[in-house]
């Protein structure tokens, strides 16, 4: 009896024990469970308190580096320059600039040219990379995109450049012609002769000067400041006055026609001046007896109707690697011919910008030794949608007939 209960308190204790260790042991560990290991230090970093607000309301790109160089947070704009993939930073040179801050805590800055990768664009991405520590265990890379600065900056370059080279020419000009004036002075022909010349190049020097203001003007000024309703025909008419003598003198029939009474949205005078320019290229770049018309037409956008003006000529068009550049600052498809008319190599230059900033497009359809179709496309006005409500009186259409017979009509034509 003394046996069994001996055995029976034996038992007790051991399960009392084994109930005890068991706790122990299970208390031991989730205590393990909560200590942070070295694999949780580098996967799971905490960003100081306020730093992921700040890094989203930045409008560079962003990207927080952490002891083993994981990515711990990335904007959106710094996965899109693809600086960021599978979690890392892919730009070597910046992730050893982050190496070099960890080590010495201090701040670094790097311009470099990337790659653009996968778009198949040769030009590189010009970035301004900046390195600092941000607490004691991560780093923080800011990335400045210089690509659109870098490109402005050689587009200011080339223009001031382009500027000075259009202005020695005819100053040089002036300059020789005077001296050939001044030992011609017992020659009355020869005088006349070289004044003549000196004329031609004050004109020329006159005009680049004027184009040159009314590039600056149409880049600086908001055309929207004075916009108002404008009519089409109008502007057609003061084109088509603007180039009569010209036209005259070379027989150039000028026709007008499309449908009356469309207005336009924007200001008068850019807009007269860019019609203007590209009726005056069609006549300096047409040869005698041909035909320039001017034809204008409502079409249905997307956004809403627009007004289309298209100019057409019978000249010498424009080859297809040209095509693509008549609209830069000074370019010339014909050097000698803009010399021999006058011509700056700016017209083209304003009537993108006016019609740019007036929410619109310009488009050139050409072909070589057949002619050129310069179309504008405008916002419409409210005047013409309120004319067609009202009902107002207007003149049916009247169709130009296309130069190009024999080749694919232009859609611009209507």
């Amino acid at each position: 009896m003394d046996v069994n209960a001996a055995l029976a308190a034996s038992a007790a204790i051991a399960g009392v024990l084994t109930g005890v260790i068991a706790m122990l042991a299970f208390r031991w560990s989730e205590r393990d469970q909560k200590r942070p290991t070295r694999t949780s230090l580098h996967t799971d970093p905490v960003l100081p308190p306020g730093v992921d607000t700040v890094l989203s309301v930045l409008r560079s790109s962003a990207v927080v580096l952490d002891e083993a160089d994981a990515v711990v947070k990335a904007s959106s704009a710094a996965y899109a320059l693809g600086l960021v993939r599978g979690g890392r930073l892919a730009v070597e040179p910046m992730l050893q600039m982050a190496r070099d801050t960890r080590r010495d805590g201090e701040i670094r800055q790097v311009e470099l040219d990337l790659p653009r990768k996968g778009t198949g664009r040769g030009e590189a991405l010009a970035v301004s990379a900046r390195v600092a520590p941000l607490g004691s265990r991560l780093v923080l890379l800011l990335v400045e995109d210089l690509t659109e600065a870098r490109r402005i900056e050689a587009v200011r370059r080339d223009f001031v450049a382009n500027v000075s080279h259009e202005l020695k020419t005819p100053v040089g000009a002036l300059s020789l012609l005077s001296e050939a004036v001044m030992d011609a002075s017992d020659d009355p022909e020869a005088v006349e002769r070289f004044a003549g010349r000196m004329q031609i190049e004050a004109t020329r020097l006159t005009n680049l000067v004027q184009e040159l203001i009314d590039l600056s003007r149409v880049q600086n000024d908001d055309p929207l400041d004075d916009a108002e309703p404008v009519r089409v025909d109008e502007l057609v008419a003061e084109a088509i006055d603007r180039c009569r003598h010209a036209a005259g003198t070379k027989q150039i029939t000028m026709a007008s026609g499309g449908t009356a009474d469309l207005y336009v949205h924007g200001n008068r005078g850019q807009l007269a001046a860019a019609l203007g320019n590209l009726v005056e290229n069609a006549v300096n770049y047409s040869p005698a007896r041909t035909r320039v018309g001017i034809a204008a037409r409502r079409i249905n956008v997307a956004g809403g109707d627009s007004i289309e003006i298209a100019v057409t000529d019978q000249g010498i068009g424009i080859s297809e690697k040209d095509r693509e550049r008549v609209f830069e600052r000074f370019y010339r498809v014909d050097p000698a011919r803009s010399r021999a008319t006058g011509g700056t190599g700016l017209g083209l230059a304003i009537v993108k910008h006016v019609v740019a900033s007036h929410g619109g497009e310009v488009t050139v359809w050409s072909a070589e030794n057949q002619g050129s179709t310069f179309t504008l496309r405008l916002p419409e006005s409210s005047a013409s949608r309120e004319r067609a409500a009202r009902g107002a009186d207007t003149p049916p259409a009247v169709t130009i007939e296309s130069p190009y017979a024999s080749l694919p009509a232009p859609e611009v034509l209507p």
